[in-house]
């Protein structure tokens, strides 16, 4: 039985979260042709952006910043 696991930041759409379930799913489907549907597991994780790091900031924080930095350009 695959099983596929993928862990994503929040904010995407219920309908973005199960197209990329279905592409996932096919992807094994043909890969290994043998393989039936119900035998092949996909686990998505949201983590919400306060908790997603990368660069010494959260998503969250940068976000933020670039919010201010475009009300700072505006006229």
């Amino acid at each position: 039985m695959p099983l596929i696991q993928i862990t994503v930041h929040s904010g995407r759409t219920p309908e973005q979260l199960r197209a990329i379930q279905l592409e996932l799913h096919e992807a094994v489907k043909r890969a290994w042709p043998a393989t039936e549907d119900a035998a092949i597991r996909v686990l998505l994780y949201e983590i919400p952006i306060e908790r997603w790091f990368a660069g010494g900031i959260s998503l969250a924080e940068k976000a933020e910043k670039a919010e201010k930095d475009r009300a700072e350009k505006a006229p």
